[in-house]
C-alpha cells in the first residue's frame, strides 16, 4: 500500500495546492541490476539499503553470475525487496547489455508506483539527502510534466578521500523517474528517455548521489575492467597488468565530507593505500579551452546533457 512520506505533518507545507496536498498518498519504487557482485566487488548490499527508507517496494534484477550474488541480495533483510533473475546477453552494440536489464527491472515495478528511483550497484544516496528526495518527489507529484529528478554526483576515485575533478566525469544524472513505462534506458543505462526518443523534462533537486565504481581494491578494479571489456565490445587493454593503475588520472580534490552509513563499514576495512598530489592538474588541451571560455560566459560548454532541464 502507498504511504504518506510524512506522518503527522501536512503535506501543505510542501505542495502548493492545499486541497490535493490533504489527499496526497504517494508510493516509491527502488530498481537496480547486478551481476557477478563479489567477484567484482560491487557494494550492492550498501547501494540497495542506501536507498530502501524511500521505498515501498525494491525491484532487484539479479544476473546468471558467476559466484554467489543471488544469495548476497537474498542476505539483506527487508520484505521490500522482490528478486527477479535474469540472463545477461552480450548485444552487438555499445554495452546494450546493461540498459536491457535496467528496463527489466524497471518494467517490473508495481503499475500503482508513483516514483521509482534507480540506483546502480556502485552508487549510494547519503542518508541526509533522504529528506530532500522525499520533499521533492511530493513537491512535484501533482505536477505530470515533470518526468523525473536530476542529482548532482560525486565520483570517487582510488580511494574514499579522492573525488574526480576533470569534466570527463559527468556532473549530474537522473536517478528518479515517474512510473511511466514509456521511459526506458538510454545508452549503457546511465541515464533515462521516453519513447520514441526524446530527452526526459527533469528538475534539479539539491541532493547528491556517490558513485564508488573507481574505487576497489586495484585487483579486484583489474577484474571489474576485464570484465566491463566484454560488454563493450573491448580489446583486452588491462589483461597484461596484475593490478589496475590508479595513478593514471588528470585532476582530483579531496574529499572532506561523510560517507553514506551504509558505506561505512566497508570503508573501515580499506587494504590498499592510494595517495595524489590534488595540485596537480592533468588536463587535456580541449578542456583548459573548454574551462577558459567557461569562465568567460559562466556556463559549462560542451557538457553531456540527456535531459531537459525545467525552470
Amino acid at each position: 500500500m502507498p504511504v504518506n512520506f510524512i506522518p503527522g505533518a501536512r503535506l501543505e507545507s510542501i505542495c502548493k495546492n492545499h486541497d490535493i496536498a490533504n489527499n496526497f498518498l504517494m508510493k516509491v519504487a527502488g530498481f537496480t541490476i547486478i551481476r557477478n557482485a563479489v567477484k567484482c566487488d560491487y557494494p550492492i548490499v550498501e547501494a540497495i539499503t542506501s536507498v530502501l527508507p524511500l521505498c515501498d517496494e525494491f525491484i532487484a534484477a539479479v544476473g546468471d553470475s558467476e559466484d554467489n550474488t543471488l544469495d548476497l541480495i537474498r542476505s539483506i533483510r527487508s520484505d521490500k525487496i522482490k528478486i527477479i533473475e535474469t540472463s545477461w546477453e552480450r548485444k552487438s552494440d555499445r554495452a546494450h547489455t546493461f540498459a536491457q536489464q535496467t528496463d527489466i527491472a524497471f518494467q517490473a515495478v508495481s503499475a500503482d508506483a508513483d516514483w521509482a528511483f534507480y540506483i546502480q550497484a556502485d552508487e549510494a544516496l547519503h542518508e541526509k539527502y533522504i529528506p530532500v528526495v522525499k520533499e521533492a518527489m511530493l513537491r512535484h507529484l501533482p505536477n505530470s510534466a515533470v518526468e523525473g529528478l536530476l542529482f548532482n554526483y560525486l565520483h570517487f576515485y582510488g580511494s574514499y578521500d579522492y573525488v574526480g575533478e576533470s569534466w570527463r566525469w559527468y556532473r549530474r544524472e537522473i536517478r528518479v523517474v515517474r512510473n511511466n513505462k514509456n521511459i526506458f534506458s538510454y545508452g549503457d543505462a546511465q541515464g533515462f528517455r521516453v519513447k520514441p526518443n526524446r530527452k526526459l523534462n527533469v528538475k534539479l533537486i539539491p541532493a547528491a548521489i556517490y558513485h564508488y565504481g573507481w574505487v576497489k581494491p586495484p585487483a579486484a578494479m583489474l577484474v571489474k575492467c576485464r570484465e566491463w571489456e566484454t560488454y563493450y565490445n573491448r580489446e583486452h587493454t588491462v589483461s597484461e597488468e596484475t593490478e589496475f593503475d590508479y595513478s593514471k588520472v588528470d585532476a582530483l580534490q579531496l574529499f572532506d565530507g561523510e560517507h553514506p552509513a551504509p558505506l561505512k563499514a566497508r570503508i573501515a576495512s580499506i587494504n590498499w593505500t592510494f595517495n595524489f598530489d590534488v595540485t596537480k592538474k592533468k588536463y587535456s588541451a580541449k578542456e583548459k579551452i573548454k574551462r577558459l571560455i567557461s569562465r568567460m560566459i559562466g556556463y559549462r560548454i560542451g557538457e553531456y546533457k540527456n535531459y531537459k532541464l525545467m525552470p
